[in-house]
């Protein structure tokens, strides 16, 4: 019987999200998802702020303004996100170059 070095799920022992393999990116591959996640976490954390803010305006009577939802949920959100994305994506590429030295 032939050795297989992949592993039972068809990866070859890399890291994986949803099944895509993350964990074989070069340095700009890893900027560009981590900057793409950032971008997106942004985005749907200011949708969700500004649908919040839609509904307690409407059902309140409230004024709040919708300025609030990219400055105070929307940046923090994306920044947060954005730097563990690439504190994590760097980490993984810091570790095949040592690997590979």
């Amino acid at each position: 019987m032939a050795s297989n070095p992949r592993n039972l799920d068809g990866t070859n022992g890399s890291a994986t999200l949803f099944g895509a393999p993350i964990g074989d990116l070069g340095w700009f591959a890893s900027l560009l998802m981590s900057t793409a996640t950032g971008f997106a976490a942004f985005f749907a954390a200011t949708f969700c702020a500004i649908i919040t803010i839609l509904i307690l305006n409407t059902s309140m009577h409230r004024s709040i303004d919708f300025s609030v939802s990219y400055r105070l949920v929307g940046l923090p959100v994306g920044g947060v996100v954005l730097l563990a994305a690439l504190g994590y994506l760097g980490t993984l590429w810091i570790r095949r170059q040592l690997r590979r030295a």
